[in-house]
Parts: structure tokens; C-alpha cells; sequence
């Protein structure tokens, strides 16, 4: 919890007692559906958490927008999201249904009015959004295309409408169909953990 309250020392006291309440939650829903490694799980405010709160680095999300997380897994980055910013909607996606099922269990229990759950795949959802976020489920070029029609045309973020992707490494290849509209954030400029080293907020505007 501490390194939560390092980068983000503004959070109102629910939303303390909320990321507080997230290890025994995941820990519990862990042993019966693995969404997280095991070697992981003790790690989860620094890997999963924080890792997550990087897109509010790079954003903060205003009141009404609607934003969609896809292939979320066991919540990430959309639970800590929607903890930190309880103004905007949130749909968490993922293929796998049993996932879904820890998602709706954990936003539950922590009374997270603004996320909902669906077990689909990304192309099949109807409706569109302000910006989808997640991390690096596939190739980007590929997850661009399966979001590319679900942006909403008028913006009224400090960032105009488009993909937040959490991926690390090099990523030149896989930018360079949408160089032109791709803004790389280092997340070593915002958390000083080695973990985050080469990790980055890989920002496309809405095309």
C-alpha cells in the first residue's frame, strides 16, 4: 500500500480502504481461479496495482468518460482505474469466462459502482467508447484492430479519444504502421522500481 500512497499520496480514504482491501480479495479468489501467477500475487501492489495506475500518469480521466478494458483478465489495468477515478464507466472485457466471473466478484465486494464485466471477445461489443485501455494482450497492430471502431468521435479528455496499451520492451516494429499517431510514455519517468525499467503508456490516437 505505501507505494501506491507514494505516487498517488491524494486518495480520499475510501479509496485507500479499497486498494487496501484488493490483496486478501485477489488472494481469495486466487486459490480458486488463477488469475494471477502464484509467484505474483505477492507482488500485486507493485506488478498489477501500480502497473495499472500508470495510464493515470499519462491521464486522468474526466467525469462521464466511458472507457473499455479488454481482455482484462482478473481486472487489470481496469479495477485500479475505476478505484482511482469512481466518475468514469468502466466495461472490463475478456474472453474467458471464469475471469469475468473474479472481475464482478471483486468490484463486488468493493462496491465499484462503475465497472461491469462481460464475458466476449472485443469485436462483438456493441456500443462505443472514449478510450479502451490494456495490457499487452497481443501484438499491437493486431488489438488495433480489433478496437478500431469502437472509439467515440468527439473527445473532451486532455487526450483526444484512442488506445492507452501497457506494454514493455522495444517497440519500433510494432508502432510503425501508426508512428504517426503513437506517443510513447516511459514509465521509469514516473515509478523508480526496476520493474517498470523498459515498461511504457503506449498512447494511439483514435484513426
Amino acid at each position: 500500500m505505501e507505494q501506491i500512497l507514494k505516487y498517488f499520496p491524494d486518495l480520499t480514504p475510501l479509496q485507500k480502504k479499497q486498494f487496501e482491501q484488493c490483496l486478501p480479495l485477489y488472494k481469495h479468489w486466487n486459490e480458486q481461479i488463477n488469475v494471477i501467477s502464484r509467484k505474483d500475487i505477492d507482488q500485486l501492489f507493485e506488478r498489477h496495482l501500480l502497473h495499472s495506475l500508470a495510464i493515470a500518469k499519462v491521464i486522468s480521466f474526466k467525469k462521464g468518460t466511458k472507457v473499455m478494458d479488454v481482455g482484462t483478465g482478473g481486472g487489470f489495468p481496469g479495477i485500479p482505474l475505476a478505484i482511482l477515478f469512481p466518475e468514469t464507466e468502466f466495461l472490463l472485457v475478456d474472453s474467458i469466462g471464469k475471469k469475468i466471473k473474479v472481475v464482478n466478484e471483486v468490484a463486488a465486494a468493493l462496491e465499484l459502482k462503475n465497472v461491469k464485466g462481460i464475458h466476449s471477445r472485443a469485436e462483438a461489443i456493441e456500443g462505443k467508447f472514449d478510450f479502451v485501455v490494456s495490457r499487452a494482450v497481443t501484438s499491437l497492430p493486431e488489438f488495433l484492430n480489433w478496437v478500431k471502431d469502437k472509439y467515440l468521435v468527439n473527445s473532451f479528455n486532455s487526450l483526444s479519444n484512442g488506445l492507452l496499451y501497457l506494454k514493455g520492451g522495444n517497440l519500433d516494429e510494432e508502432i510503425a504502421s501508426v508512428r504517426g499517431k503513437t506517443t510513447l510514455y516511459s514509465l521509469s519517468d514516473y515509478f523508480k522500481e526496476e520493474f517498470f525499467e523498459t515498461k511504457k503508456v503506449v498512447y494511439v490516437k483514435r484513426f
